[in-house]
Parts: C-alpha cells; structure tokens; sequence
C-alpha cells in the first residue's frame, strides 16, 4: 500500500538561487562532466570536443595533427592526420588522409586511411581508399583502388612529427 521512496543523495536537489546582485553556486565537483583529457575545448554541458575548424579563406602547407575532430572548408598541402574529419564541399587536400571516420563533400588528391569512410555525392576523390566500410553516394566522383582491411590506420604511412625523437620504434 506504501511505498518508500529512495533517499536523495543530493544529486537531484536543485541549487538555491542567489540573492538579488550575488554570484550563483557551483555545483559539487562530481556534479560537473569531466573532461578525460584536460582540454578546455569542449562543448558547454557535454563530453564531446569542439571540431577545429579550418577556414575556407585559410590555406595551410604542410602537415596537419590532430587528436579530434577536424572539419576542412579550406585547402591543405600536406598529409592529414586525426581522430574525425569533415571535409566540406568547398575545400581541397592534397596529400594522405589518416582518421577514423571521414566525410569527404569536396576534393582530395591522395590516399584516405578510415575505418568508416563515406564520399558524399559533391566529392571528388582521386587516389586509393583503404577502410573497414565505405560508402559512396550516387554523384560521387573516384578515380582510385578500394582496398578494405581491417586495420585502415595502421596500414597508413607514418607522418613525422618535428621535435619527436624514435628509438628502436618507442617515441620519447
């Protein structure tokens, strides 16, 4: 006939207001999402990192590194190398492609490394694909060999990164 209800741990009390002219509480510090890696980069309110953006009016040569997602409105002469990528419709990479997952909507020249690669019906890609899954829309442009493999990125050339040094393959 009663039931009890479970006791609050105070995880869903809401925070009192301030006073009229005074600055609001912070949460306990279990309350906020963590960012696993100490970047100030991300979204307010979730776990997922900001993409770094490069510009349609910006071109960079030489080689880009990064850890999360990129997203491409520009152009890149150099290799590319991380975690996600966006390539828009307007931008231009000519040089390898390394990610994960890549969209591509505008034009590369070289090879793609993915594990999920998916050329959007915009796209122009001259060069091989080597991925785990591919998906290509009706309108796509390739001119390349497909290879599937089950490990895409390890297959990849290896891109130098200055001021690193290799030791009997360990990285200092």
């Amino acid at each position: 006939m009663f039931t009890k209800r479970p006791e609050n741990d105070g995880m869903n009390v809401p925070a009192p207001k301030p006073a009229m002219g005074q600055q609001p509480a912070l949460p306990p510090a279990g309350a906020m999402p963590q960012n696993p890696l100490g970047n100030k980069n991300m979204l307010k309110g979730s776990n997922k990192m900001v993409p770094s953006i490069i510009g349609a009016d910006l071109t960079i040569t030489g080689n880009v590194i990064s850890k999360g997602e990129v997203q491409v409105d520009g152009i890149i002469q150099g290799d590319l190398h991380c975690a996600s990528l966006i390539i828009g419709e307007k931008a231009e990479i000519n040089g390898v492609v390394v990610a994960e997952d890549v969209v591509v909507r505008g034009q590369v020249t070289g090879s793609i490394h993915g594990v999920r690669v998916t050329l959007q019906a915009s796209s122009q890609v001259n060069g091989d694909i080597t991925h785990q899954s591919l998906a290509i829309e009706q309108g796509a442009f390739f001119e390349g060999k497909s290879r599937r493999a089950d490990d895409p990125i390890g297959s990849a050339p290896k891109l130098e990164v200055p001021g690193e040094r290799h030791y009997n393959g360990a990285t200092e």
